[in-house]
């Protein structure tokens, strides 16, 4: 069932939350085995708030618009009673967190029910969902493949029909590229629009918060009800809520779409053109725009990534570097080398890319663009071939995602049902205009274009597929 339709049963007392939470919580015990989404299933405090929702609604309480809807969150978020690991060895060691995150506050405050933690790269400095400590995230169609990261155990828990909503961060394209890879829409709103308040940060300035799910509606219920100004988050708009549930069905009638030009139509796997190119004919879409110097701004993305991550974890990484994985351990240390005049131009560079982005949006209202180059590659593969050049896998998956993500324009990824593995289109808007990149994913959907396909690689008795 969708996030709606658990919600509406839940309300009418067709279905009680209970029933919802026990259901999921039985798929979890049965196909988790196989995709490794969860690090921590909170089963009796999922049990307690289904319990408390079904009281309410028995009470004449107003049903919350996800009133008995499981989800899950990426571990970097604060979960009251678990360390927030952050797909990490060393976090372990924390204490448990005292409050759950603002976003998670927010769903349960909408009757949504918590079911656990959810798999993640290390330190969200992933793209392959590959976690040395917790084992691989997998990918729900072919579990010797990779989930995608940094919040692959999100992909992979929403693309294998465990939740129908997770929440997990997206810095250079952790939000898109599990959605690419697992067959899932994925949200990262604008930069500042989600709070990020009790959350394990990575780099600062480019977080986001977002949600998965398998359908357009799932994903607005979700990002309505997180919506919100939150003073412990000093880069969170203070801008009100601005709904978006109730603007889909407007479809995309006066707005003016084009492709991605330049960079974004260059490093693809035949999979991931033909899928922009369904996505551009089901919208009759001809006009390409071209991005300025992308190249150079997933280049400065590099930059501020690295150092601003390795300046978060330097005490760290001089205390205890044998406990971190070591590829992100030495990509860590090599930032905590870069000299501060790259720094200084990267962010002067991102300064001034924005602002040549943004003269776009005038006579644009939503850019197409692929999410990844690819299909998920195999589990441990090390690389792959770009335009003729062999090149490392995990720095080039989000070789699309990372120009977006610079600086900070909201993003829906829609999945593409090919052969033999879907694939992602990035959807993007101009900031604060979720809704356009909504509205248009949602046109995708009424069109059968975009689609979450069903799992393929997890039987219902947990075993893999053939």
């Amino acid at each position: 069932m969708t996030a709606g339709a658990i919600a509406a049963a839940v309300a009418a007392r067709k279905l009680s939350a209970v029933e919802a939470t026990e259901a999921v919580l039985a798929r979890i015990a049965v196909r988790d085995g196989v995709l490794n989404a969860f690090t921590d299933v909170t089963a009796e405090r999922a049990r307690a708030k289904a319990r408390a929702v079904d009281a309410d609604i028995a009470a004449g309480k107003p049903a919350g618009p996800l009133a008995g809807v499981p989800f899950a969150v990426k571990n970097l978020f604060d979960v009251e009673g678990l360390p927030t690991r952050a797909g990490s060895k060393i976090n372990r060691d924390r204490a448990p967190a005292t409050r759950d995150a603002t976003l998670i506050a927010r769903m349960e405050a909408a009757g949504a029910v918590l079911v656990g933690a959810l798999n993640m790269g290390e330190y969200a400095y992933d793209f392959t969902g590959e976690n040395i400590h917790d084992g691989p995230s997998r990918n729900p169609h072919d579990p010797t493949r990779m989930s995608g990261g940094s919040s692959g155990g999100s992909g992979s828990a929403v693309g294998g029909g465990l939740v129908p909503i997770a929440l997990g961060s997206d810095t250079n394209g952790s939000i898109r590229v599990p959605s690419s890879f697992c067959g899932i829409f994925g949200l990262k709103p604008t930069y500042g629009r989600l709070s990020r308040a009790r959350s394990f940060p990575f780099v600062m300035s480019l977080d986001h918060l977002g949600p998965f799910a398998r359908s357009v509606e799932d994903l607005a219920l979700a990002y309505d009800v997180m919506q919100g100004a939150d003073s412990e988050d000093a880069a969170c708009t203070t801008r009100g809520p601005e709904p978006v549930s109730a603007l889909l069905s407007q479809g995309v009638d006066g707005l003016r779409i084009a492709l991605a030009g330049g960079h974004f139509q260059k490093n693809l796997f035949p999979e991931a053109a033909e899928a922009v190119a369904r996505v551009a004919a089901a919208l009759k879409v001809t006009d390409v725009v071209d991005v300025p110097e992308a190249s150079r701004a997933r280049a400065a993305a590099y930059v501020i990534s690295t150092t601003e991550g390795a300046s978060l974890h330097l005490d760290r990484l001089r205390t205890r570097p044998g406990d971190f994985d070591p590829a992100v351990r030495d990509r860590l240390i090599a930032g905590a080398m870069i000299p501060a005049p790259m720094v200084d131009r990267a962010q002067k560079f991102r300064r001034w890319y924005r602002a040549r982005v943004l003269e776009l949006f005038k006579s644009v209202d939503v850019l197409i663009a692929p999410a990844t180059p690819c299909i998920a590659p195999k589990l441990g593969q090390a690389t792959f071939v770009l335009d003729g050049v062999e090149l490392p896998v995990r720095a080039n998956i989000g070789i699309h995602t990372q120009p977006i993500s610079f600086i900070g324009l909201p993003v829906v990824a829609v999945p593409i049902p090919l052969e033999p593995m879907p694939i992602g289109v990035q959807i993007i808007a101009a900031p604060w205009c979720e809704h356009v990149a909504l509205r248009v994913a949602h046109a995708l959907q009424q069109l059968g274009v975009a689609a979450a396909p069903a799992p393929r690689g997890v039987l219902e008795n947990g075993s893999r597929s053939a």
